[in-house]
C-alpha cells in the first residue's frame, strides 16, 4: 500500500486557463441547472429529499428518521454522506507546491507528502474567495477540494497565475467523494479491509469493490472520520459496499441536513455564512489558517494589518437560554444596543437548544457567558455567548 501518489488522479482533461484582465475575473460555470449526483439512484431508493448546494442537486435527508436521526447516528454510530458536489482540482508540474503555497493562506511547509490541510484561497482584498482542503502529493503535485459554488473560480484563479509548466485541471465531475462519518466508521472501513488507521489529516490509497480509491482522516461533522475520494464510475458500487459494511455498526445515509447541524455544534465555517468576500479569516477566527511568516499569499498585507490593528468584528458562538431557534442573519441585541448579526443559527439535536454563530462588534463588551438577546421575527430571544465548539470534538 502506498501512502500517497501513484496514478489515481492521471485522468487528462482540459487545462483550465482564465485571463484575468485587471479588475475583472472571467467566473466559469459548469451548468445552468442543478448537476445531479452520480449517486442520485441511490439517495432516489432510499427516500431522499432533494435540495440544491452549489449548482448541486444533493440529499437533504433521508425518509427513514430525517435530520436528527441522521445527526444522532453520526454522533454514537456511523453515517455516510454524498458530497461529491465539493471540487476536485488537480495543480501538478515542477514547483507545484510552492506555487499553491504562494497563493493559498496557510503553509504548506507545515505539513509532509501524504498529508491534508485545511487552507483558504484569498481575494487581495482579504475576503475569502473559498475556503477548501490541500492534498500534498508532493513538491510537484498538491490535490484541492473546495467547495462546490466556488471550485471553477478558484481553479481560474490559479490557472490565471501559474507558471506555464503547472497545469491548473478542474476534475469536478470525474470523482465522487463520501463522507464516512461517526465513533463507528473505523469498524466499517476494517470491515471492508480498507486502511482506516491512519493519523488525522493524512491520506492513503486503497481498493474498495474494485476501486483505487483515496482514504482522508477528515470530515465536516467533529467526529472520527474518513473522505473516500472515489472514480465517478465506481461510486455506486463503494456506496453499496459501505452499506451493506455497516448494517451491523448502525449506518444510516446522511443528507446535507445533518451535516449543517453538525457542522454548526463544533462551530466550523460554512462559505457564504462565516466565511465570504466580506468576512475575513481573522474576523472568523480562522487566522490559524493562515501561514502569517509566509512573504507571500493572496490577501496577506491586508490580512496582515487587520490583525495587527484587531478586527471590527469577531465570531462567536451563541447559545439560547430562552425558547427558540436562531436562524442566519438575525440581529442581535445588547440591551437596545445592536451589537452584530447571526451567520448561521440551528436546533441543535444533541444538546437540545437553539445554537447560533455570529459576527459579533469587538468595541463591544463581550465575552463568554455575556447575556445577550436575538431578535427572531421580532420577538426578543435570550441567548448566552460561548466560545465554540458548542460539543466536545472527537476528530482524533
Amino acid at each position: 500500500m502506498k501512502r500517497y501518489g501513484g496514478p489515481l488522479w492521471g485522468k487528462d482533461q482540459p487545462i483550465v486557463r482564465s485571463c484575468r484582465a485587471p479588475g475583472k475575473l472571467r467566473i466559469m460555470t459548469e451548468t445552468s441547472s442543478p448537476t445531479q449526483s452520480p449517486l442520485h439512484d441511490r439517495h432516489v431508493a432510499a427516500g431522499a429529499k432533494f435540495a440544491e448546494f452549489g449548482g448541486w442537486n444533493m440529499p437533504l435527508e433521508y425518509a427513514d428518521g430525517g435530520i436528527v436521526a441522521e445527526h444522532t447516528a453520526v454522533r454514537t454510530a456511523v453515517g455516510l454522506f454524498d458530497v461529491s458536489h465539493l471540487g476536485k482540482v488537480d495543480v501538478r508540474g515542477p514547483g507545484a507546491a510552492e506555487f499553491v503555497n504562494e497563493c493559498l493562506s496557510n503553509d504548506l511547509n507545515r505539513i509532509t507528502p501524504g498529508k491534508a490541510q485545511y487552507t483558504l484561497a484569498c481575494d487581495d482584498s482579504g475576503g475569502v474567495i473559498d475556503d477548501l482542503i490541500a492534498y500534498l502529493y508532493g513538491p510537484d503535485r498538491v490535490f484541492l477540494v473546495p467547495n462546490a459554488a466556488n471550485s471553477a473560480e478558484v481553479a481560474a484563479r490559479l490557472a490565471a497565475e501559474a507558471p506555464e509548466d503547472v497545469t491548473v485541471t478542474d476534475q469536478h465531475r470525474d470523482y465522487a467523494v463520501l463522507a464516512l462519518q461517526g465513533p463507528e466508521s473505523k469498524a466499517v472501513l476494517a470491515a471492508l479491509g480498507i486502511p482506516a488507521d491512519h493519523d488525522y489529516m493524512s491520506f492513503v490509497e486503497a481498493e474498495c469493490a474494485g476501486a483505487d480509491i483515496v482514504v482522508c482522516r477528515t470530515g465536516y461533522t467533529g467526529e472520527h472520520g474518513y473522505e473516500l475520494v472515489i472514480p465517478v464510475e465506481a461510486a455506486s458500487a463503494v456506496w453499496d459496499a459501505i452499506m451493506t459494511a455497516g448494517s451491523g455498526h448502525g449506518i444510516r445515509p446522511a443528507g446535507l441536513g445533518a451535516r449543517d447541524t453538525l457542522r454548526t455544534e463544533m462551530g466550523y465555517p460554512l462559505h457564504g455564512h462565516e466565511l465570504s468576500m466580506d468576512i475575513t479569516p481573522v474576523q472568523a477566527r480562522a487566522g490559524w489558517a493562515v501561514g502569517w511568516k509566509k512573504p507571500k499569499f493572496w490577501g496577506r498585507d491586508v490580512l496582515a494589518a487587520e490583525k495587527a490593528a484587531g478586527p471590527a468584528r469577531r465570531l462567536w458562538g451563541l447559545e439560547a437560554t430562552g425558547r427558540g431557534i436562531p436562524r442566519a442573519d438575525m440581529t442581535v441585541y445588547a440591551g437596545d444596543t445592536e451589537v452584530g448579526r447571526t451567520t448561521s443559527g440551528t436546533f441543535s439535536p444533541t444538546k437540545k437548544v437553539g445554537i447560533a454563530l455570529a459576527l459579533l462588534n469587538t468595541d463591544s463588551d463581550i465575552d463568554v457567558d455575556t447575556p445577550l438577546e436575538v431578535d427572531v421575527r421580532g420577538r426578543r430571544l435570550a441567548v448566552k455567548v460561548v466560545k465554540p465548539p458548542f460539543v466536545e470534538s472527537s476528530v482524533r
